[in-house]
């Protein structure tokens, strides 16, 4: 009996994580639709990428901050079913961490996955910031890659947190980042251990556009550079998304307007987001946080997904958050 139960405890260990839909049995006829939030949990500050044949979400472990002592990622082969894949990187990996990990992004280079994230919630003279880990697989385990962070100190005024690593049309990645309501810069050196100087000797450029709090993301379309960034407080219904458009990664960045709020009839305090792109198409997806009618705690914050538009001229749309989501989207 022992032998028993040990076999079908370990048959139960091997067993993949579990996939969740929101939406799992639609009625006959009718599309499968992703349903929001994407999955359970609470999650904030999505970041959105695709590796190979799968989509891949990297965000905060919502709750509090002292409690914020590791990360989840989900995966999915078409928006709809997610995959979690739980504790890809904590606290015990990252020996100057002790809380606040928050916000990652997440790069593929020469076979590697590089996570950036913030961590303590840094102020002058503290340590913590923004660090980097490893791994050799998207959802990890991570290490610690540096042993110390990246970015730990106050740059014009930007705090090292919210993280967003962009790689440009020539293969130059920048880290783009800052709350405090300031934005900065960065070149990063090609292996990722250190910062590049600009041309002008200078390392941290500040980006800053008008009402800009915190949650830099940016992406290329057309040959322009679209810069976004959120507003209002993270944890008060005001939390959004506004952008810019610019012909260079450093701007000058103009606000355009605001693309994404809250709807009284949907949810609250929609922001924090990122943008995935279909290859080959010019089809897009915002992924973001949000949180549900009637709640005021503000770590109760969930991961959605709704349609990116643009028209025309360029110009993105103004998003219609929903609770059905998005349809199947197959790579």
């Amino acid at each position: 009996m022992k032998y028993l139960l040990f076999a079908a405890f370990l048959a139960a260990a091997l067993l993949p994580p579990p996939a969740f839909s929101q939406n799992p049995s639609p009625k006959q006829g009718s599309p499968t639709r992703s349903g929001n939030p994407l999955f359970p949990g609470w999650y904030a500050d999505p970041e959105a990428t695709i590796f190979g044949k799968q989509y891949w979400i990297y965000p905060t472990y919502s709750a509090p901050y002292n409690e914020q002592v590791f990360m989840d990622a989900f995966s999915s082969s078409d928006l709809v079913h997610w995959t979690k894949h739980p504790r890809i990187i904590d606290t015990a990996n990252v020996k100057w961490a002790r809380r606040a990990m928050w916000a990652p992004s997440i790069v593929q280079k020469d076979q590697r996955y590089y996570l950036f994230f913030g961590a303590n919630d840094v102020h002058e003279g503290e340590v913590g910031g923004i660090g980097v880990a490893v791994a050799d697989r998207p959802e990890g385990p991570f290490r610690d890659y540096l042993g110390k962070p990246l970015i730990g100190s106050i740059h014009n005024g930007a705090q090292p947190i919210d993280q967003f690593a962009f790689r440009d049309a020539d293969g130059q990645y920048y880290l783009i980042y800052g709350g405090w309501s300031h934005c900065n810069i960065t070149r990063l050196k090609p292996d990722f251990t250190g910062l590049l100087p600009f041309a002008d000797g200078s390392t941290f450029k500040e980006i800053t556009p008008e009402h800009y709090v915190e949650g830099p993301f940016m992406f290329r379309r057309g040959g322009k550079y679209y810069f976004m960034w959120s507003e209002g407080g993270w944890g008060l219904p005001d939390y959004s998304v506004a952008y810019a458009v610019a012909d260079s990664p450093l701007g000058p960045f103009q606000r355009v307007g605001k693309i994404l709020q809250q709807d009284l009839a949907v949810a609250t305090g929609a922001g924090h987001h990122s943008v995935i792109q279909v290859p080959g198409k010019d089809e897009w997806y915002i992924v973001y946080h949000r949180r549900p009618l009637g709640d005021t705690n503000r770590n109760h914050r969930v991961t959605c997904i709704d349609k990116l538009v643009f028209d025309a001229q360029g110009r993105i749309q103004p998003v219609k958050i929903t609770t059905e989501g998005v349809a199947p989207q197959k790579l």
